[in-house]
């Protein structure tokens, strides 16, 4: 069967460098510039005042902040389109911004756990959920409608059946939960329910943990909002707060329990090796990352086979994005959680019109006939091929047709244009683009003719978050009809390699 080839430019696959443009890195930004507008869950604010002096120390960059309730700020956002990075208390006011089109990247930093906050020494004796409805405590709150507290406090206990006696309880709902932590303070209320790290800041005040209250932890992240005018500086700041040594050193420091961040480089520099047929479907692409996060991307493109034995000599990128799943097995120490990402079909190529009358693989045994096929040792395809001819029972004999062994399906296409074959075993990928030259002959019956590509991120990489965003840049809609238009196959349902890691 004919296939009709994709458009693509027929060029050799080697290793390229990205260029040297100059990036928006910290020193490189004026001063004067539009600082970054910062929109910040309350709950947030201390710790964020001491990253955002440590910003404007470092870089000679501003920031401004607006604080306050992540509900009204994420309305905020959703009116007035403006602002450039969105910070709730909890990351499911992430999720609401995401799915209504407001917020892009979104970056981890910490978690923090809900609990009872009362006066040093626990006065009232609170050791119980039950001693938070006795007769002469006042409870107050933060509201579940405006708050992220108050909306996860709400949501856990509701599931054990005990949010209506809390909020009876009650004695007043806050709009803000250090107004809560205020509350308790000052002697207006005698216990209320607050983030762990809020009390941070509070030294005449302690909590208590609660079983009831287990579950009531937030997840903080920041996003960077979709209608920003610089989205390169919102993410030189979102990679700040996010870096280990920088924001979430303080992070810390303000006693909320922290995520595993990349170290802090002005320009990260992150390092890729992919199979050279995946060349033409992700390279615009991370160009297009390289732009928008004002980091650098090195590409190395080659046969895998060969960049397998280049990490075995001891060079290690930050992410690998294999040919095929044998290729990512042989190095499993380095990329211990590789993600299926596409997959792409061996075919047979021919010259246009297909003078040779090839229809299947035993066509390729034909006296004479000059075939050309991958290097089983430094490709993917050539190993896929050799699997391929032996499960078809005619290894042996196309074998002896062969004239040339490539790293590289490209090769073989332009020694087909030229001439040079009559036949080559490649990836339909390979031939996209060249549909004025050459017809497809799909090989039939034989399962192990696709091959399947896998993304990780290694394990000891430097930018770990910062990979996985590219991963995720990999894995949009644009990006996937570029797979497509390709020849590849989409695979279903592809999810992001943790990133995040242990806390």
């Amino acid at each position: 069967m004919v296939l009709s080839l994709a458009v693509l430019a027929g060029l050799l696959s080697v290793m390229m460098t990205s260029d040297s443009r100059p990036r928006l890195g910290g020193n490189a930004q004026s001063a004067d510039a539009v600082p970054v507008m910062l929109f910040c869950a309350a709950s947030n604010r201390a710790v964020m005042e001491a990253i955002k002096t440590d910003y404007e120390t470092e870089t000679g960059l501003r920031l401004e902040i607006q604080y306050g309730p992540s509900q009204a700020l994420l309305s905020s956002i959703e009116v007035s389109h403006a602002g450039d990075l969105y910070l709730p208390a909890d990351d499911s006011y992430l999720t609401m911004a995401r799915e209504k089109g407001l917020v892009d990247e979104v970056i981890p930093l910490a978690r923090q756990q809900g609990v009872v906050a009362v006066r040093k020494g626990n006065p009232k004796s609170i050791t119980s959920f039950d001693d938070l409805l006795r007769d002469g405590v006042r409870l107050v709150q933060a509201s579940p409608d405006q708050t992220a507290i108050g909306n996860v406090t709400r949501q856990v206990l509701q599931e054990q059946k005990l949010w209506e006696s809390l909020d009876l309880a009650t004695t007043a709902y806050r709009t803000t939960v250090t107004e809560v932590a205020n509350d308790v303070l000052v002697g207006a209320a005698d216990v209320g329910i607050v983030y762990d790290a809020v009390l941070h800041t509070y030294p005449d005040l302690e909590f208590v943990e609660l079983p009831e209250l287990q579950d009531a932890s937030s997840d903080i992240a920041i996003g960077v909002i979709s209608a920003t005018s610089q989205p390169q500086r919102a993410l030189y700041y979102a990679r700040y707060v996010s870096a280990k040594d920088r924001g979430l050193k303080r992070y810390a420091e303000f006693s909320f329990r922290v995520k595993e961040g990349d170290e802090w480089t002005d320009v990260p520099e992150l390092a890729i090796f992919a199979g050279s047929m995946l060349r033409p479907a992700i390279d615009s692409t991370i160009g297009e990352f390289e732009e928008r996060e004002g980091v650098q991307v090195t590409r190395v493109y080659n046969g895998c086979g060969i960049l397998v034995a280049q990490m075995k000599a001891g060079q290690h990128p930050d992410a690998y994005f294999a040919c095929d799943t044998e290729f990512m097995q042989q190095v499993p120490d380095l990329f211990p959680e590789p993600v299926d990402v596409s997959q792409n079909e061996l075919v047979i190529l021919v010259q246009k019109g297909n003078p040779h009358d090839i229809k299947l693989l035993q066509d390729l045994t034909t006296p004479g006939l000059r075939v050309g096929v991958g290097h089983e040792k430094q490709c993917a395809m050539g190993w896929l091929t050799q699997n391929t001819l032996k499960e078809g029972g005619v290894q042996e004999e196309v074998m002896a047709n062969v004239t040339v062994q490539t790293p590289t399906g490209d090769m073989l296409v332009n020694q087909l244009r030229t001439g040079s074959l009559d036949a080559a075993v490649a990836y339909l990928s390979n031939a996209a683009g060249a549909g004025e030259y050459l017809d497809a002959i799909r090989i039939q019956g034989i399962e192990c003719s696709v091959a399947t590509q896998p993304f990780a991120i290694a394990q000891q990489s430097r930018y770990r978050q910062l990979a996985s965003r590219l991963f995720e840049r990999i894995c949009s809609a644009e990006s996937q009809q570029g797979f497509q238009a390709e020849g590849f196959r989409w695979q279903a349902g592809v999810k992001s390699p943790a990133a995040a890691g242990p806390e």
